[in-house]
């Protein structure tokens, strides 16, 4: 397996210089910036993550106006509570994209979220505070206790929240397999426990966040 540094230079390489590499390297969002992100905006956000999955991002976004509106702002208390009759208008309203199964998750969400803030007081203080060098955790706990969070869903919830963490895109999956580390997407216990045995080691190397780590991988194979 090649160190961080030898990693590094393939993306200098690719991308033109340290400079114009650094430029092109998100950063996740500090402890405190998380904090005073409100619940339903961690909702809104998983929302919107489940309807672009497999659907055009674009589509989505143009009617993400509409989904706050039909969501009530993702009011955590009436997005728990919704009834049969609320489905039905959802299920018909042409402001949103009408998935039924898709629309039922935010429910199942809202309840997913409703536990974490009583475990923990907010959903920021549940998801900061998971250790980094147990990311593969977060991401099964999301899978297990969230709706359709699983994959790359959770994965991109979180880099958009500003989460520290990776996301196994094809570029990052791709250079894993050329490091002889994987020979596919990891979907196994044993395959996710390398990635994230691996990002550690390069999180030592180079102290850098999963964020940057992540983006650098990418940027050695695009």
């Amino acid at each position: 397996m090649r160190s961080f540094d030898e990693i590094f230079d393939i993306a200098v390489d690719r991308k033109g210089g340290v400079a114009a590499l650094n430029e092109l390297l998100a950063q996740p969002k500090s402890t405190a910036e998380l904090e005073n992100i409100g619940d339903d905006r961690w909702l809104s956000c998983m929302t919107k993550c489940i309807f672009q999955a497999g659907f055009n991002w674009k589509v989505v976004e143009s009617m993400w106006p509409g989904f706050e509106a039909a969501f009530h702002g993702f009011d955590i208390g009436r997005c728990v509570m919704l009834n049969d009759e609320d489905f039905d208008e959802l299920v018909s309203n042409k402001k949103i994209v009408r998935h039924g199964t898709k629309i039922r998750a935010v429910q199942e969400n809202a309840m997913f979220v409703s536990e974490l803030i009583r475990e923990h007081g907010s959903v920021a203080k549940a998801l900061s505070g998971w250790p980094s060098d147990d990311y593969t955790g977060l991401l099964a706990m999301l899978k297990k206790r969230g709706s359709r969070l699983g994959g790359n869903t959770g994965q991109y919830f979180l880099r958009f929240m500003g989460v520290d963490g990776f996301i196994l895109s094809r570029d990052v999956v791709g250079r894993l397999v050329a490091e002889g580390l994987i020979d596919k997407a990891p979907t196994s216990q044993k395959a996710m426990a390398i990635v994230q045995e691996t990002f550690n080691i390069w999180r030592q190397q180079s102290g850098r966040s999963l964020t940057e780590i992540s983006r650098v991988v990418v940027m050695s194979i695009d």
